[in-house]
């Protein structure tokens, strides 16, 4: 099969990739690096660099492909709300521009990096895919924007359509990792802070949970991988679908530092500061859907698990 990967050269794009060419597809990758990293791309990858907006003219209409994996899209839930006009042009009219391109070469399977920030701060525990979208944020708001839009593609175009709810996405595969400027994810911060013997910072700790502090879902990068690979082998045509990925368990941020104080062996100094703006006490989700529409699980689903191979 081969596949066309958009934002292969991020994190989870990388990880896709390196997936994927493992598994013997033929893996091409669109990414114009303006957040991604070439070298993070696979040998084994055609990379092209270019705009997700150019996809037309970019192939060949000789080029066919016989899915698309869309990544490429802006994710910093604060840069969404001081600058909203990046977010809709790159994730709302690049990603009709991938659509687009998947209608006229008629492309029969589009998988497409939603989010649980669709979601916003909904106190449902555990969230399911039935739960009313609320998006809090610009980037929560284009990626619902587009599920609908994937979902009309879907009806009128004959396309098989699946969009993959990620909640808290870490780890390692093969050498590939998280490579976000600013870093703004918890497990790869304090994995830093603990090594280096500087404190971390927990944003609230009067949360109504069990110690104090937000709960979140977290996930295995090659977990997301297998579901992509999964929703991949769909054959509906006409037909989209929803599936929330998470492995049904809460951490709190507490429990997080702690775990990775314990795994690499280090004490650390906690501070709290005060809450941050938007942040839902406890997002968790529940994966039934497509454990029993797809047969995933996660593979790699522990805490520990997920941190040690961080520290890969």
């Amino acid at each position: 099969m081969r596949v066309l990967i958009t934002g292969g050269a991020g994190y989870i794009g990388s990880v896709m990739t390196e997936y994927f060419v493992a598994k013997g597809f033929e893996v091409w990758v669109l990414d114009n690096l303006s957040r991604g990293y070439r070298d993070a791309v696979a040998d084994d990858a055609i990379f092209v660099e270019g705009d997700i907006n150019n996809a037309l003219e970019i192939f060949d209409s000789k080029e066919r492909f016989d899915g698309i994996i869309h990544l490429a899209a802006h994710s910093r839930v604060e840069e969404s709300v001081q600058n909203p006009s990046l977010y809709w042009e790159n994730n709302a009219v690049g990603t009709h521009s991938i659509l687009e391109f998947a209608r006229i070469r008629e492309i029969p399977r589009f998988v497409f990096a939603s989010t649980a920030a669709v979601y916003g701060l909904s106190a449902q525990s555990p969230i399911v895919e039935d739960t009313p979208p609320s998006p809090a944020n610009t980037y929560g708001m284009t990626k619902l924007t587009m599920d609908m839009a994937i979902d009309s593609y879907s009806r009128a175009y004959g396309l098989t359509g699946t969009s993959l709810r990620f909640f808290n996405v870490s780890g390692t595969y093969r050498g590939r990792r998280e490579r976000h400027l600013p870093e703004t994810h918890l497990i790869p911060i304090a994995i830093s802070k603990i090594k280096g013997g500087d404190k971390v910072t927990i944003f609230g700790s009067d949360y109504p949970t069990r110690d104090g502090t937000c709960i979140r879902d977290y996930i295995h990068v090659v977990d997301l991988a297998r579901a992509a690979e999964l929703a991949l082998g769909r054959s509906n045509e006409g037909s989209y679908k929803v599936y929330n990925l998470g492995n049904g368990n809460g951490y709190s941020n507490l429990e997080v530092v702690r775990t990775i104080s314990e795994v690499l062996g280090v004490s650390c100094e906690i501070e709290f500061s005060k809450r941050r703006d938007g942040d839902a006490p406890e997002l968790v989700t529940s994966s039934r859907l497509i454990t029993e529409e797809l047969g995933w699980t996660p593979s790699i689903p522990a805490l520990a698990d997920i941190v040690k191979s961080s520290l890969d």
